[in-house]
């Protein structure tokens, strides 16, 4: 069974768009703690936050590897997602927004005819 930690195979656009929202969240939750943490100084908050952050976005960026497998592409095309707002925004909603490819492709089945969700 595969999980979110892997980076392969394809998920289908709603299940990218639940992880996205749900990551996202977080990453703006952590960042305004973050923020908030400097300006008290508490720096054991910043450091945990800043941890969740980091594993936050790797996990949006494994998601976007799988999108882009299901898209027909490879996973190079995810390190643009590391580029700052608002471009990495437009490419995960591009990501989001654009249809897979139907059927079977190199980096496996159609994941409308295998998931769940």
């Amino acid at each position: 069974m595969k999980t979110v930690l892997e980076p392969t195979g394809r998920i289908t656009r709603r299940k990218y768009l639940a992880l996205f929202v749900v990551f996202y969240f977080i990453n703006l939750l952590c960042l305004m703690i973050m923020y908030e943490s400097i300006k008290v100084q508490n720096w054991l908050t910043l450091v945990i936050f800043g941890i969740l952050l980091i594993t936050t976005i790797i996990l949006l960026l494994v998601q976007a590897i799988k999108r882009l497998h299901d898209i027909g592409l490879d996973w190079k095309y995810a390190l643009y997602l590391l580029i700052p707002p608002p471009v990495n925004l437009i490419g995960f909603v591009y990501l989001g927004i654009k249809k897979g490819e139907e059927g079977k492709n190199q980096y496996g089945p159609d994941p409308r005819k295998t998931d769940i969700v």
